[in-house]
């Protein structure tokens, strides 16, 4: 009897072994984020890059999108549980109703988005009865819309000609227009192509005006605080890579948006990027007030009709 209990006990041992020698890993919390070409979400790529989200436990897909309108419909219907979105177009996502949340500041454009003019233009009061190459309904459209209001014009004021950003530089260099709004690497291509073309207004006449911002689906995030709080402190870490690693960090990011890092230099220096500890005085402080200028500019600009209460849009609980 003690020898068939001996020899039972030892089999629920060995069992006991083999199960926790396979017992499996954690699984990695799945995220999808909706992301665009672009620099300003290069901390991301370097995650990607760098190992990061898997340091933390996640198993994030970056979804690229080419245009804005592509990322917006993925991410309202439900297909992305994040996505990287211009300030101004996670307001008018939010002005539909649909339940998101703003946690994070990425970054402002600086002298990334400017308005550049031939001879004789030396500032906004000067475009008054000149036609003006931009965007429609892009920063693009805002920055012209807020340089304008600042000068005590409008619209009204010039002649408007929609067209992309990437073909309004042309337009300027070719000289269909006199004057074109439009962002990098489209700014450098311009002032290299023509020495008598000049910037009059910058983005960073008004700080935060052009920016980027995380956005995260409402109750996907209350139902996942932990995992949205990770992707603020991989974002953190990769933007602490590209501070003492900027030549390679540079080199993942140009690789990722298609271009090469000589071609983005200018580009770089013209865009600010936010980590946690400038988070958590930014959504709390000077952002929570810029993003109710960019609220009104957006809504001169026919974005949508009425501002949404805003009180509840922006959600610095998770950089907690």
């Amino acid at each position: 009897m003690k020898k068939s209990i001996t020899i039972l006990l030892a089999a629920m041992l060995v069992l006991l072994a083999l199960a926790g020698c396979c017992k499996t890993p954690a699984e990695a919390q799945k995220v999808r984020i909706g992301t665009q070409p672009w620099i300003g979400y290069g901390p991301w790529w370097i995650a990607q890059d760098q190992g990061l989200f898997k340091k933390y436990g996640l198993d994030v897909e970056l979804v690229d999108f080419v245009e804005d309108k592509e990322v917006n419909a993925a991410f309202a219907s439900g297909e992305m549980n994040a996505a990287n979105l211009a300030t101004h177009t996670a307001i008018k996502l939010y002005s539909t109703g649909l339940g998101l949340k703003v946690v994070m500041l990425e970054d402002t454009s600086t002298k990334a988005d400017a308005i550049l003019a031939g001879e004789g233009i030396k500032s906004i009061t000067d475009l008054k009865g000149k036609s003006v190459a931009y965007e429609e309904g892009t920063t693009s459209d805002l920055l012209l819309n807020y340089a304008l209001s600042q000068s005590g014009m409008s619209l009204t004021d010039i002649k408007p000609v929609p067209m992309p950003a990437s073909d309004a530089g042309t337009a300027l260099m070719t000289g269909n227009v006199p004057a074109a709004v439009t962002y990098e690497p489209y700014i450098s291509e311009v002032l290299k192509g023509d020495s008598k073309l000049s910037v009059i207004y910058e983005a960073g006449e008004k700080p935060g005006l052009i920016s980027d911002v995380l956005v995260v689906n409402a109750k996907w995030a209350e139902a996942n605080p932990e995992t949205v709080s990770k992707l603020l402190k991989v974002w953190d870490e990769a933007l602490d890579y590209y501070k003492k690693n900027p030549t390679a960090a540079q080199a993942i990011i140009a690789k990722a948006v298609g271009s090469a890092p000589e071609d983005l230099v200018t580009a770089f220096d013209g865009v600010q990027y936010y980590g946690a500890a400038d988070n958590k005085s930014a959504l709390t402080g000077t952002f929570a007030t810029t993003i109710q200028d960019v609220a009104k500019v957006s809504k001169s600009i026919g974005l949508f009709d009425t501002i949404p209460d805003l009180s509840k849009l922006v959600d610095a609980s998770y950089l907690k």
